[in-house]
């Protein structure tokens, strides 16, 4: 019985609307089934379902007779399909703060770990379900986080957003903590990665110990050890007092012991608090002259005069230093370095300048506030690396040529000096210039003299100020000295010498023109604190 055609076209009408508002999933199914069963697929594009209920509605309105529709309208269908398709919007982009745009198109599947997917969510609005309000009023920033991943990372941001007292708002004020440092910590949180800088690293320090993240911390600490250096020691001293980080402390305190005089005259002298001014003048191992404490000590009065916003002058200087003004060993200098510089400071009264030039000069001696026990300072150590020394007739000869030696050690030191040979024909004076080098950068130099006695003892010259040698780094000492003289020289030298806890280890400079080596020459010891 044939079919009547006006009836084939609808039921075509139908199943070609029927098809379009299918979902997507039983679609991909279907074709699935079809790739089973062997049958060849039709290529297409199914548009999104707002559109397909749209095009059915155009296709088969309620008023239209299906009857009169013909064997064009399912091509008709698809040709619209595609078009809509292909003139919709492109899909939005997912905002980063840090100005990365992320296709919101499958994204996850480009990123396959979680690290790399959780990575992609820090400082991005995309499923944000918290704000902070960091930094203070004025100069705060806004900054999109995720509860989850922030709670996972932090026993404090857990306790804020799933504790018992959880956090209900959906902006948090944080105006303690510099937006930078918080975005570095987030960065953390987020991915693991860790970028510290120099400006930021102390108040990402603070972030850190303050929601209790320590891996952050601990980078933060390594981080202010490496660039610890005289000109910040006493700053990052105080710091490390205030986050309670005893291992930076020591570090602190290796430095300011050892390059006393550098940490006393650094502009963060100045900057650190009175607790930390008053531990730092008691120190029974500051390795400087006294009046070079007191000299750092006015300094930081007149600071901390300008910084609460007092005139600076000597009542006001008392009034800031308390009782840190009695603190100085003011009698244990000189009576010259007293004479021209704390008696003309005008911060000492008239009575206790008196009293100080009595007690210098008389035999019965008043009482005085100040301590008179002069400070210990650091005994230097020797690290001497020859078996025996000897003289010949014809050696050790000296025209301006250069003796070098090339050393590197097991644990951070700082060189002060170095031991030189002196005269086998009697008592003789030398001059000598003495280099500390690092990869051909000069460290520290120095141009002196010595008198030698006659013997085989080693004499001693220094640098102006002891200098950092960082472990497992060779470094390169120099000396050039000028003398008619012939001077006795080190032989059976060693390649390696354990000195206390420190391990040296010598080799041969080709700076050396003048014959030392690691057998045998001049340069017999290295001065150093450790």
């Amino acid at each position: 019985m044939p079919l009547d055609p006006g009836c084939l076209n609808g039921r075509v009408m139908k199943c070609l609307t029927f098809f379009l508002l299918l979902p997507e999933t039983l679609k991909n199914k279907s074709r699935k089934s079809a790739r089973a069963g062997g049958k060849v697929q039709a290529c297409y594009e199914v548009a999104p379902l707002a559109l397909r209920k749209k095009m059915a509605a155009e296709l088969y309105p309620a008023s239209a007779n299906t009857n009169i529709a013909n064997s064009n309208a399912a091509a008709n269908a698809k040709k619209n399909a595609l078009q809509l398709q292909q003139t919709a919007p492109p899909p939005p982009q997912l905002h980063n703060l840090n100005n990365n745009n992320i296709e919101s198109s499958n994204w996850q599947s480009s990123h396959p770990t979680l690290r790399e997917r959780n990575a992609l969510m820090f400082n991005n609005e995309l499923m944000a379900d918290v704000h902070f309000i960091v930094g203070p009023a004025g100069a705060s920033k806004k900054v999109p986080a995720h509860k989850y991943i922030l709670a996972v990372g932090s026993s404090v941001f857990y306790a804020m957003f799933y504790g018992d007292l959880a956090e209900v708002k959906s902006e948090i004020h944080i105006p303690d903590v510099e937006p930078a440092a918080f975005l570095i910590l987030l960065k953390y949180l987020y991915s693991d990665e860790i970028d510290l800088e120099a400006d930021t690293v102390l108040a990402t320090l603070y972030a850190a110990k303050k929601y209790i993240v320590p891996a952050l911390a601990k980078a933060c600490v390594n981080f202010l050890e490496t660039s610890l250096e005289a000109k910040n020691a006493c700053v990052l001293l105080s710091q490390s007092r205030l986050f309670e980080e005893p291992d930076l402390t020591l570090r602190c305190w290796e430095v300011i012991d050892a390059q006393a005089e550098l940490a006393l005259k650094s502009e963060g002298f100045c900057e650190i608090d009175l607790p930390t001014l008053e531990i730092i003048v008691t120190r029974e191992t500051l390795n400087t002259k006294e009046d070079v404490v007191f000299e750092a000590v006015i300094n930081w009065a007149e600071a901390e005069c300008k910084r609460q916003g007092l005139s600076v002058t000597p009542v006001n200087k008392r009034n800031v230093l308390g009782k840190a003004l009695y603190l100085v060993r003011i009698p244990t200098m000189t009576l010259e370095e007293f004479a021209n510089g704390a008696a003309q400071s005008d911060i000492l009264t008239l009575e206790e300048t008196r009293s100080i030039f009595l007690w210098y000069t008389a035999a019965n001696k008043p009482q005085l506030e100040f301590p008179l026990i002069k400070r210990k300072g650091l005994a230097p150590q020797r690290c001497h690396r020859f078996q025996s020394s000897a003289y010949r007739s014809n050696q050790w000869r000296y025209r301006g040529r250069c003796d070098s030696i090339q050393f590197a050690v097991d644990k951070r030191i700082f060189i002060a000096g170095l031991g030189l040979y002196g005269s086998s024909c009697g008592k003789a004076e030398y001059s000598v210039k003495i280099e500390l080098k690092r990869q051909g950068v000069v460290l520290a130099q120095n141009l002196t003299k010595f008198v030698s006695d006659g013997s085989s003892n080693t004499f001693s010259v220094w640098f102006e100020h002891p200098v950092q040698v960082e472990q497992d780094t060779f470094y390169t000492v120099s000396a050039i000295l000028d003398g008619n003289e012939l001077s006795y020289f080190g032989q059976e030298g060693m390649t390696e010498v354990q000195c206390g806890k420190v391990t040296f280890q010598f080799q041969c400079s080709s700076d050396s023109t003048n014959g030392t080596g690691v057998q045998g020459g001049q340069i017999p010891e290295l001065i150093f604190y450790a």
